[in-house]
């Protein structure tokens, strides 16, 4: 069931037998690329770990549901740390106050129970499933949305040529395939400065490979450069630090929004993104309303603010896809 309106009523059975729940490939070009003049964008958030959907999405109303989850259960709305409520049944945890608004606005459409054929433990596997678009985690080396790509119509040569942005340290797989991706990590080691680029680029200059490499990799410093800081921070390029480790997690998703929404909305910046956020694996102590999945919530809350912002009117034009590999049990386990 969804939590949309009646008039937004999906037929779950038609979506899963047609687009095989997650895997949309082949139905993605059309209706995303074909009417919009070029201004269409998508955005995939993989949210590596496993969400708990009742705790991010909870069914408040229905009367198996606090017995269920006991302490961990997210209260009516109007209640003290109360769900943000979406259709008298389901609502929000009480961290996603941005996703609630865009759900008031028309915007979002929140697809509870919807699983892909996957039905294990592992999360390796999961995200495999969920990332190849196949049935089975083994079998395919690339990915779903990449073979998508290979089905939209040729771009020019060069960086303008790559359609889609991974924003990770590695490419993931739903990226991975014969259509050449962009890449940028919002972590890891230090960037090389503009200028070291330029140099390699003058170096290289007879070497028409490596020039338009570094080219592309000079632009990118310089897209990243000219963020906006985030949240008081100094500078766009601080790196996400501190002795918090679920603080650098959120810092990290929240660049990693802002660079996509930068990257995306240059000159013939790419159409599609991947966003990457770790730290969903909750196997004890997860909390209700407060906790480490509700801090977890927020810092995706606010990325997803921060890549609205930066779209700025794209935002219009774009699907942004939240997934996870697999969900959590109805009712609390004993290590909360």
């Amino acid at each position: 069931m969804t939590t949309a309106t009646a008039s937004r009523t999906l037929n779950r059975r038609r979506f899963l037998r047609g687009a095989g729940a997650l895997a949309v490939a082949t139905s993605l070009p059309g209706p995303l690329f074909a009417k919009t003049g070029g201004e269409a964008r998508l955005v995939m958030v993989i949210l590596r770990g496993a969400l708990d959907g009742l705790a991010a999405v909870p069914a408040y109303a229905d009367p198996q549901y606090a017995p269920l989850r006991r302490e961990l259960a997210i209260a009516a709305p109007g209640s003290a740390g109360g769900a943000l409520d979406l259709n008298g049944t389901f609502g929000l945890h009480p961290a996603l106050a941005f996703l609630h608004e865009r759900f008031r606005a028309g915007e979002l459409l929140v697809l509870h129970a919807t699983a892909s054929p996957y039905r294990e433990r592992s999360h390796f596997d999961g995200q495999a499933v969920l990332e190849n678009g196949l049935s089975h985690p083994l079998g395919s080396a690339d990915g779903w949305l990449n073979r998508a790509l290979t089905a939209l119509p040729t771009r020019t040569t060069g960086a303008a040529a790559r359609r889609a942005l991974a924003l990770s340290q590695n490419v993931p797989l739903i990226l991975r395939g014969a259509a050449t991706v962009l890449t940028r990590s919002p972590q890891g080691v230090p960037d090389a400065d503009e200028d070291l680029l330029a140099r390699l680029a003058d170096l290289y200059s007879s070497d028409a490979w490596f020039s338009s490499r570094l080219s592309e990799a000079a632009q990118s410093e310089k897209l990243g450069s000219e963020l906006p800081p985030a949240g008081g921070g100094s500078g766009a390029n601080d790196k996400p630090k501190g002795a918090n480790p679920k603080r650098a997690i959120n810092a990290r998703i929240d660049l990693s929004a802002r660079m996509a929404a930068a990257i995306m909305t240059a000159d013939g910046g790419p159409e599609i993104a991947v966003l990457e956020a770790s730290g969903w694996d909750t196997h004890a102590n997860q909390g209700g309303a407060q906790g480490a999945l509700a801090a977890r919530l927020a810092g995706l809350d606010q990325a997803l603010r921060s890549l609205a912002a930066g779209l700025g009117p794209v935002w219009r034009n774009t699907v942004v896809g939240v997934v996870s590999e697999f969900g959590r049990t109805a009712a609390m386990n004993g290590t909360r």
